[in-house]
Parts: structure tokens; sequence; C-alpha cells
């Protein structure tokens, strides 16, 4: 797996190189945000740790562009001990964990096998089947069950459930995913829609609709059944 850092000081990066290629991990660098950005979009990169205080583009503004086209896994970190607020900002800014420096290898190495496992193992795709608990969902026939019956949603609910399926464990602000789902005719919805979206999928889904959580303050979730 290629794991991108997008840190401005060369020492750290050096640092988190030898931590992660001892660990077995292809290492790609960036010193900036927007070369970050550009990397994903040219690179095969299956994890990223961001740095939050950069020059020009900071971590936080880099999370959220990032968040624009990919659901990569994203550590945060920062040299300053930080505040519940900084934590819910990163997390809305679409990270998947939050870290202060220092840390040791064993942390750093523990909380990426961590977030790997929440956003690429959590769910089973076998021929584009994604399971959770007893709901099924195909998306090459476009199909839902249920402990086997068939659950008949819109278009727009199948997206949305399947969005959530494939990236279980990571929450998803409401904004987020009117723009993955409407993309640009988002700006014709409202935060709204994307409740009562959520509120039709529980009601059809029925017990396995309670896997759709509300994580206050930041969105939803999908969790394990």
């Amino acid at each position: 797996m290629k794991i991108l850092v997008i840190d401005d000081e060369q020492t750290m990066q050096h640092l988190l190189r030898l931590m992660l290629e001892g660990a077995g991990y292809e290492v790609l660098s960036a010193a900036s945000g927007e070369e970050g950005i550009r990397k994903i979009r040219e690179e095969k990169v299956g994890f990223v740790i961001l740095d939050v205080l950069m020059g020009g583009m900071d971590g936080f503004t880099a999370c959220a562009e990032i968040r624009r086209f990919t659901p990569v896994p994203i550590l945060m970190l920062t040299a300053i001990a930080g505040s519940e607020a900084d934590k819910v900002k990163g997390l809305r800014a679409g990270a998947d964990d939050y870290m202060v420096k220092p840390f040791s290898k064993q942390e750093l190495l523990a909380r990426i096998e961590a977030i790997l496992r929440r956003t690429h193992t959590a769910s089973v795709r076998v021929d584009n089947e994604w399971t959770n608990g007893t709901l099924e969902l195909n998306e090459t026939m476009r199909t839902v069950t249920v402990a086997g019956k068939k659950v008949t949603l819109t278009r727009r609910e199948f997206d949305l459930l399947a969005f959530l399926l494939k990236h279980r464990e990571q929450v998803f602000s409401r904004e987020q995913l009117m723009e993955k789902l409407w993309g640009e005719q988002a700006y014709n919805v409202t935060t709204r829609t994307v409740d009562t979206h959520i509120k039709t999928l529980r009601i059809k889904l029925g017990e396995a609709g309670v896997a759709i959580e509300t994580v206050w303050g930041l969105g939803y979730k999908l969790v394990k059944l």
C-alpha cells in the first residue's frame, strides 16, 4: 500500500518514512497541501498522513479538498496539543483520526491499522456485493435485501446506502453527502434533503437501518452490525 505523507517539515517527512517503510509500506511525500492533492489525483494512494500546520494551504483545508473527490483514509497530525474544537474541525473536514505529536512508531502503526480495518475491511465485498449483518447490497444488480427479503429503494436512496456501506465507520457531513450524491446539482438541495433520505432508508431497512448512526454535530456513518 502507498501512504502519502503531506508535511512541510523535511525532518518529519524523513522520520515518518523510516517508520512506515520499516513496517512494509510504500511511502510518497508532499511538502504542501497543493502538492499532496495533485499526487493523490495522479497516484494510487491508499492512505494519507496529513499535517495540520503547514504554510499556504493548511491541513484542514487540504483535508476538505481531498474529501471532495476521494474517500481515501486520512490521519491528521498536529504539533500542538489539540483542543476538542480542533479535533472536531479535523473530523468535520473528513479526517478518520487525529493524532498529536510527538508519538511513537507503535502508536502510529496501530492507528493506521485501526483506520484500515474500519475503512478497507469492514465491508465484505464479493462480486460487487456488500454486506452488513443481514443487509446485502449488490451494485451490479442494484438490489438490496434484509434477511433475504427484497427492499425497494429509489435511485438516490440506493446510491446513499451503497456509499455509506462501502465506507463503513467513516463519518460524512450532510454537505459531503450532498456533493457526493447530487454532484453539480447539489445547489438544488438542502441538508434537510439528506436527513429525509436517511430517515426513509432507516424505515425501509427496518432493523438493519439502525446501522446508520447520527454523529451529533458531524453527520452520519454506517456502523458494523
